[in-house]
């Protein structure tokens, strides 16, 4: 495993947890809608998070983990639009102003009814729940005016009713529910089982998605780990998004070297390779897993500057492809 690797999964900085989730739900929205809210049913997704963080910049550090979906939801047996705010916490602490205050932002931006809900992954055993609402206004019939969100803590559900699902979002979240008394082996071996039987119809991403959230949340040593990959047929695939594009972009840079002659062809393709799949890997990570630089850069050793001068240089050289 490189050492990019490790640091963009080192488990004392809270931002790979935040992006794994936000990953994590993002690639698997209807499932975690249809498992978490059965009754609701929820159409037309559409990511909004590039357009709230465009909007309010100041809050860009703060929205990290956080995603802003615009969505269409059948109410009162007739389809109303609105704004769904999710919001991933790695440990107890009560969000309820913050959440109120994203709720306004949502609610400015798009000028539609907000949905706002908090998943807790935190290991914590709750003694007391954390509010679930906010006090945000008062009329001289109702006094107090509350907003209310929806609370998930991942805790409150048991690992061996997870793993039976389905859903492959049900049986990664089974690696952060309670697991008492249910073998960690017996979790990602499941996991792994499914994922090969789907291995096919999978993208690439959701694979490198697997293979990432449960290197990180696995309970089990990674030579267990290595071998149960083997058993279900899937040790052949990348175990980290860079594996996966840099073989894809050198392959690339083979076919272009070919074809401006072997001895130039075989330098310029090798860079324009290597190129193309620091530009995949970032560009992935941007747009689909939405996750920030101060990642990025610790995964790919590229900052936002270096990125944009090797997508200059790259555009220059892709010509050659002709």
């Amino acid at each position: 495993m490189n050492k990019n690797y490790e640091l963009l999964m080192n488990k004392s900085n809270p931002k790979p947890h935040d992006n794994l989730f936000k990953w994590l739900i993002r690639s698997f929205i209807d499932d975690f809608f249809a498992y978490f809210f059965p009754d609701i049913q929820v159409k037309k997704v559409t990511f909004i998070d590039k357009e709230f963080i465009s909007k309010y910049k100041a809050l860009k550090d703060s929205l990290k983990g956080d995603l802003f979906i615009a969505a269409e939801v059948m109410i009162d047996n007739q389809v109303s639009e609105i704004v769904i705010h999710n919001e991933n916490q790695s440990k107890k602490e009560p969000v309820d102003e913050r959440i109120f205050e994203y709720l306004c932002y949502a609610w400015l931006l798009k000028k539609k009814p907000v949905w706002s809900i908090v998943v807790y992954s935190d290991d914590a055993v709750w003694r007391k729940p954390v509010p679930d609402k906010y006090w945000y206004g008062f009329d001289s019939e109702n006094n107090k005016q509350f907003h209310k969100f929806d609370v998930i803590k991942l805790k409150n559900y048991k690992s061996s009713d997870l793993i039976q699902k389905q859903s492959l979002l049900c049986k990664l979240l089974a690696l952060k529910a309670n697991d008492k008394g249910v073998d960690p082996e017996y979790l990602v071996k499941e996991i792994y089982k499914a994922a090969s039987k789907l291995k096919d119809t999978l993208t690439k991403d959701k694979l490198l998605l697997i293979e990432q959230f449960v290197s990180f949340y696995k309970k089990i040593p990674q030579e267990k780990f290595e071998e149960i990959k083997k058993e279900v047929l899937m040790s052949d695939y990348a175990e980290t998004i860079s594996d996966y594009y840099i073989q894809q972009g050198e392959n690339n840079g083979k076919k272009i070297g070919k074809r401006i002659g072997k001895k130039i062809g075989k330098k310029i393709g090798k860079k324009i390779g290597k190129m193309e799949a620091t530009l995949t890997i970032i560009n992935n990570l941007l747009t689909k897993a939405g996750i920030d630089w101060n990642i990025i850069t610790n995964a790919t050793g590229v900052d936002q500057k270096q990125y944009l001068k090797m997508q200059q240089e790259y555009q220059q050289l892709v010509p050659v492809k002709a």
